[in-house]
């Protein structure tokens, strides 16, 4: 007899970022000690009649507003045809970014894994358990602990001596000053460039054309691994991003600010990107990051996936065309990233001395996910609740 969803519960909570506060007017947070700021995170579980709930934790606003146009189609549904229900949430939210098809599709995976007692990566089809990481920072900030080049490069060097085999340097907060970004990566590269891979993501912040070439080009003479959405068209003009690759040597990551299967694909075909880019909370889940990653494949080209967390790290395990697992953001004075929700139980952690020796993290191995979440303390910090039934 197939499980049929009987339940859906959307649990909206909020969780304190200690030594943390966001910037209102470039919306990015940063080091800030002795403050804390407090975000807001919502936990999923999708009940079936078999006594087996698919759960995940995670999301944002607008992807809340989506679960809440889609979630009653999959009630009285096999919670196992995923590809069917990717397809059918995919055209109900074709005119909004498809965040909510993200959590809700991994809360479907972890479902599975749990159903069978199997690990999604198995599911998947494992390739590695073990993954490559790379120490990815916050943004540049005048009034922390990364308020320098020369910072940069001593943070730099504590995360090799950690064992990082990767380093990657956000751009400031604030104004822009491109001689103080091609410092940046000057600094990072002559102190550890010859001996750690190292990239640079402005995160769209560039004004111009100009300035993205001014500083790829500081990129190109440290060997920098890639350089990542450098300006500030939201990462989404093609023609830009082929004119800026056709004029640098070191490899362009793009993808992460736009959406989903086609447009990454089309961006990797029309020669704009040499990396592609996904999130499976961002991309339609686990079953649409896993599709950009084959497409990748098929056309010859890595994929990064996004960030850290327990559904990145089954997508990178099943995939061969990928390098490095992103832990971030971390900071020299704050050991917890700021994308970590505190209610994993059971040892689970993307702190940056998560690593091993090696320079690598371990995939989960128990079934679904793989973590156990603090269903308790969600509910002490619940700020809503939405039940579909």
């Amino acid at each position: 007899m197939s499980p049929t969803i009987t339940r859906i519960e959307v649990d909206s909570f909020t969780y304190p970022v200690e030594g943390a506060r966001l910037k209102p007017a470039v919306r990015k947070l940063v080091y800030a000690p002795g403050e804390t700021h407090e975000r807001t995170a919502h936990g999923i579980r999708i009940h079936t009649d078999v006594g087996v709930t698919g759960e995940y934790i995670g999301g944002n606003g607008p992807g809340l507003a989506q679960i809440d146009m889609c979630a009653r189609s999959l009630l009285g549904e096999n919670p196992l045809d995923r590809e069917r229900h990717w397809a059918s949430m995919r055209q109900g939210l074709r005119k909004y970014d498809q965040m909510g098809l993200g959590m809700l599709d991994i809360a479907l995976w972890d479902f599975a894994g749990r159903h069978v007692d199997a690990p999604i990566h198995q599911l998947l089809g494992t390739y590695r358990e073990r993954l490559p990481a790379y120490a990815s920072t916050y943004f540049a900030n005048p009034e922390d602990g990364l308020d320098s080049p020369a910072a940069f490069a001593d943070f730099a060097e504590t995360c090799l001596e950690y064992g990082y085999p990767g380093f990657k340097t956000h751009t400031w907060c604030g104004e822009t000053d491109i001689e103080r970004e091609q410092a940046l990566i000057r600094a990072v590269g002559e102190r550890v460039g010859d001996r750690m891979r190292l990239m640079h993501d402005p995160v769209s912040k560039y004004e111009t054309f100009a300035d993205a070439l001014a500083v790829g080009t500081v990129c190109d003479e440290y060997d920098y691994f890639w350089y990542e959405d450098p300006y500030s068209d939201g990462g989404r003009s093609q023609h830009g991003h082929q004119n800026l690759r056709q004029r640098l040597d070191t490899p362009l990551l793009l993808t992460e600010l736009v959406r989903g299967l086609e447009p990454t694909t089309d961006f990797v075909v029309n020669g704009a990107t040499d990396f592609a880019r996904a999130d499976p909370e961002w991309d339609g889940g686990i079953t649409g990051a896993m599709k950009i990653a084959r497409a990748a494949e098929g056309l010859g080209v890595d994929i990064e996936y996004h960030l850290a967390g327990p559904a990145q790290r089954h997508c990178m395990a099943a995939t061969r065309n990928t390098n490095f697992y992103e832990l971030g953001l971390v900071h020299p004075e704050s050991k917890r990233p700021h994308t970590e929700y505190p209610v994993y139980q059971g040892g689970y952690t993307d702190r940056i001395d998560a690593i091993d020796d090696d320079g690598t993290v371990p995939v989960p191995t128990g079934p679904g996910l793989g973590v156990e979440y603090d269903w308790e303390y969600v509910e002490a910090n619940r700020i809503d609740r939405r039940v579909y039934d």
